[in-house]
């Protein structure tokens, strides 16, 4: 019921009027059956805005970090989740790849759509990253398609680390589902989740016209965030005055 009420009342109708999404390729969305959506992953804002222009209702796997934040902003976010549908994925050690697909064809079972970001986290510098094949295993042990989705727009409105998003042009481009029933009953091949994952990332490069970097986006965040602790023990800022 939350969930309605933030789409059609609360939250939807604000979205549409502040960044007032242009939406491409709406009709290859399937109007019923269990399917997955996989797209880029911009800017926080990503979470609210394809939902907003969605005609079914759409759940998302959501880092467990936005359940349990602490103070008030915690409770708060952790309160929005939960009350919209969206489940909680601890994205931490051995067995969090597989309570993600665990919990991911649970939605599908039900004939839901499942929102995925195969990059596993936001782009820190707008570009498309590698994507892991949590997607790949998914969809062949569900048999379902896959829905390429590209967000244009949001890194500008709402970069990473910006808490209120600004009114940028925003565009919402869907591309017609992808079939990989061919690969039936092959979701333990490496191989082919290699494959059928990169078929899903070019599919989502070409809709967003992105720079693709074949490697994965949170170690070369990892890699970035320790150069720049280096940086900062080398040439320490001198005390003013």
């Amino acid at each position: 019921m939350f969930y309605y009420l933030l789409k059609y009342v609360l939250l939807g109708p604000l979205l549409r009027l502040v960044f007032r999404p242009r939406i491409e390729g709406l009709e290859h969305v399937p109007s019923s059956g269990a399917a997955i959506v996989a797209g880029n992953h911009l800017s926080f804002s990503d979470h609210f805005l394809m939902p907003a222009v969605l005609r079914r209702r759409i759940t998302f796997l959501a880092k467990a970090e936005y359940f349990t934040g602490p103070g008030l902003k915690g409770r708060l976010t952790a309160f929005f989740f939960h009350s919209a549908g969206q489940i909680p994925v601890d994205r931490s050690g051995k067995e969090a790849g597989r309570a993600a697909i665990r919990e991911g064809l649970g939605v599908l079972s039900k004939g839901e759509l499942l929102g995925i970001y195969p990059e596993g986290t936001r782009s820190h510098d707008g570009r498309l990253y590698k994507g892991k094949v949590g997607v790949a295993v998914m969809a062949l042990k569900a048999g379902v398609p896959v829905v390429p989705c590209a967000m244009i727009g949001t890194f500008e409105a709402q970069p990473p680390g910006k808490v209120v998003p600004r009114v940028h042009p925003v565009v919402i481009r869907f591309g017609e589902p992808l079939d990989f029933s061919r690969y039936a009953g092959m979701e333990h091949e490496k191989a082919v989740l290699r494959a059928v994952t990169d078929e899903i990332m070019y599919a989502i490069l070409t809709l967003s016209g992105q720079e693709y970097v074949d490697r994965y986006a949170a170690v070369v965040k990892a890699e970035e965030t320790a150069r720049t602790a280096q940086e900062k023990r080398r040439f320490p800022r001198l005390p003013q005055g």
